[in-house]
């Protein structure tokens, strides 16, 4: 597929999905938008600042459309951070903030809240390079929930 097909066929999903019933959310203070896929049931815990979250995570470059990486794949486990302190790129640390447990939300991430000006070579991003994340919520480890 040439790159002017990948970009007009991710045109027309953009399109498909902001006119259905899930639209794509801003984010105060970022330019990074949220969607969620699945809701997490009622009562489920959600991620606050400082909490240890496992998720399991899929990541595609906007550019080539190609995925770098993803928890799913076979040899790979769910992915465990800190929450809100910094230790994944800011699109996703700040994105997930009030995510529950069992909740799917993708995150369109633009360069400059992942990995920048350098991008991430060994992992196929280019320099200034957006993101698109499906990530979904398998625990919570924090101050008043875990499940």
């Amino acid at each position: 597929m040439t790159i002017m097909a990948r970009r007009l066929a991710r045109t027309l999903v953009a399109a498909h999905l902001c006119t259905s019933a899930r639209a794509w959310e801003t984010i105060a203070g970022l330019k990074t938008k949220r969607m969620t896929v699945t809701p997490a049931p009622a009562g489920a815990p959600t991620i606050a600042k400082g909490d240890t979250i496992t998720v399991h995570a899929t990541g595609v470059v906007k550019e080539t459309d190609k995925k770098f990486w993803s928890t799913k794949d076979p040899g790979q486990q769910p992915f465990t951070y800190n929450a809100g302190v910094g230790s994944v790129i800011t699109g996703w640390d700040q994105g997930l903030l009030g995510a529950a447990v069992g909740e799917v939300r993708k995150l369109d991430i633009p360069a400059e809240e992942g990995y920048g000006k350098g991008g991430f070579p060994a992992w196929g991003i280019p320099p200034n390079g957006g993101l698109f994340f499906e990530i979904e919520v398998l625990s919570i480890k924090g101050k008043s929930a875990e499940l």
